[in-house]
This record gives C-alpha cells, structure tokens and sequence, in this order.
C-alpha cells in the first residue's frame, strides 16, 4: 500500500472514529445532544476529502459554528412559532458570516440544531465548541490547510437568493401544513455551497439530489429497523461510503444526513425520505435555473465586451 492510499485510508478510519464516539457518548450519557451530525460531515470534508473550502481558514473551523449555534440556542428561548424562529436566525447567522467573511457553510446547520431539537440547555453550544475546536486542532497539528488561500469570495446576490429560495420554500411548508419538515439542514447547507460553486449544472442538481434522498432513506430505514444507534452508524457510515463510490460523489452531506433521525421528534422521522425527496426537487431545480441564467448573463457580457 503506497503512502497516499495509507493516507486515505488513515483519515477515513479518524473521521469514522470521531463520528461513532459522538454516538457512543450519546448511548452511554443518554443525551441525544452529544448527535451533532454536521460534525460528521465536517470530519469527511476535512479529514477525508480535504475540501479546500472546508479547510481554508482554520479558526474559522470552530469560530463560525460556535458562533451561529449560540445564534440559534438564543432566538429558540423566544415565544415565536418555528418557521419565525427558523426565519430569524437564518438572517442572523448570514450577517454573522458576512461580519466574520466567511463562507462556511456547516455554520448554517450548527445555528439551526438548537431550534431542531428544541434544545434549552446550553450544554449544546459547549459540545458544538468542543467538537469543532477537535476538528479545527487535527487540521492546525497536520497542516491541512497551509497552502490554501485565506480569502474568501463573499457574494452579496448570492446571499440575498438562499435568503429568498428558503423563505419561499418556507411559506410554501407552511400553507401546505408541512412547517416541521421546511428546515432539513443538510439540504440547505448543499444548496448554500451550491451558490458559491462557479460551475454548476443540471446533472450534478440530479446527483446532489438523488444521493441526499438515499442517503435519507437509508438513515431512517435502519433507524426504524434496529435497536442499537451505534450498530446503525457502523451500518450507516459503509453504505454511505459506498453510495459514494457508486455515484463518484463527494458529499459530506450524506454523512450527516443518515445521524438526523437519531434527534428528530419521532413523528418527523416517517416524512424524512418523502421531505428530503420534495425539498431536494424544489430547491435544486431552482438553483439550476438561476446558476444558468447567470452563467449564460456572464457569456453575454463577455461576448459584448469583446
């Protein structure tokens, strides 16, 4: 086995680690708060995949979602209804990320869990610190990111779109009774990074969406299917990493997305494959038309300046 391949296979086994530790502490504390399933998306993007993105400003790594978790905790203390509350810290966590200029974007689902699992003890904040300062460390102690550009290209209209789609799709839940099942996060957070991509098209929309929607499926299937949580991750993680091979993606989404039903309420937990498959419809189908058009608006200003 050559050094890369060693390499690889080292920052899988970690990320793997990190993720069932976070389950076993849930198992062994019977605290469904120690679930933080960005994190496990975060583990692939860094430690696997070594995302760029993901990597490029370390401090950023535990500053950002700190941040936007303290955000969400805050605004799920008020007397509003959910989608309100969704509505506010959504804002708030994008002035927060235009204030730091950082893209980061599992800094939306670290900010959002709070109003997820409806936490009101500020244990969650410390356990997102912590988690992400282990993640930050890894990546400062083996220098991951020591030939990457800090700079980060902050797009105004970009921002103000995700700001509109997911208000859109919100009030779209709402009329139609489905408010519980607006905000999925690992969806948001695809479509968020999706924004930022320079090239996008409508295969990778097919792709990004079809694999969140297995990945889903999965998830709950087995959750619905066997008792042990820890057997299910160890489950979960294989096929995931499987599905991935298979549809030659990468997608730390998809390893967050199997941990959601772990602390979803119950009744969610049925509608999480049906919810994933409409969501991913509306906003990916979106987010092609408006990368197209803007594709196709830059190609003519081009043409016309030549």
């Amino acid at each position: 086995m050559n050094r890369d391949r060693k390499i690889h296979l080292y920052s899988y086994t970690a990320a793997f680690a990190l993720i069932i530790s976070m389950v076993s502490c849930s198992v062994i504390f019977h605290n469904h708060e120690f679930i933080l399933p960005e994190i496990a998306a975060m583990a692939i993007a860094m430690w696997a995949y070594r995302d760029p993105n993901w990597l490029r400003d370390p401090l950023k790594i535990c500053l950002a979602p700190s941040m936007t978790s303290v955000i969400g905790f805050t605004i799920n203390q008020l007397n509003l209804a959910h989608l309100e509350k969704v509505g506010i810290t959504l804002v708030l966590i994008m002035l927060c990320l235009r204030l730091i200029q950082s893209n980061f974007a599992p800094s939306l689902a670290t900010g959002l869990l709070p109003l997820i699992t409806d936490s009101h003890d500020g244990s969650l904040i410390l356990l997102i610190f912590a988690a992400t300062f282990v993640l930050m460390l890894v990546v400062i102690l083996f220098g991951m990111h020591s030939s990457l550009n800090k700079k980060v290209n902050m797009s105004y209209k970009n921002t103000i779109f995700f700001l509109g789609l997911t208000f859109l799709w919100f009030g779209i839940c709402w009329i139609t009774g489905f408010e519980k099942l607006a905000v999925i996060p690992p969806i948001l957070v695809v479509v968020y990074e999706s924004l930022q991509k320079a090239d996008y098209s409508g295969t990778i929309a097919l792709k990004q969406g079809l694999a969140l929607t297995i990945s889903s499926t999965i998830g709950t299937l087995l959750f619905l299917s066997i008792e042990s949580l820890i057997v299910i991750t160890l489950l979960d993680m294989s096929l995931m990493l499987i599905l991935q091979k298979m549809m030659k993606i990468r997608m730390p989404a998809i390893y967050a997305f199997p941990l959601f039903p772990f602390i979803l309420p119950k009744e969610m937990v049925l509608n999480l494959p049906l919810g994933t498959f409409v969501t991913c419809i509306f906003m990916f189908a979106i987010v092609t038309v408006y990368k197209q058009y803007n594709a196709l608006a830059k190609s003519k200003s081009t043409d016309v300046s030549m």
